[in-house]
């Protein structure tokens, strides 16, 4: 199930306050900062996204 429309445009990341938007990667899905020098990636799991920067990795994917 995707985070909610609404629950997405309040997050923001929380190392430097830009926005995130859903990625998918294979089967795991991740909310992803939106600026090109930080694009964290933060992992949802069980529907839960996971706004730690300790949990967060930098994003490969497209």
């Amino acid at each position: 199930m995707p985070v909610d429309k609404e629950l997405l445009e309040i997050l923001a990341c929380p190392k430097c306050k830009q926005p995130v938007e859903m990625r998918k990667q294979g089967s795991d899905e991740f909310l992803v900062c939106t600026a090109a020098d930080c694009k964290l990636a933060y992992p949802i799991r069980d529907d839960i996204p996971v706004m730690l920067i300790d949990e967060a990795e930098r994003w490969r994917g497209d």
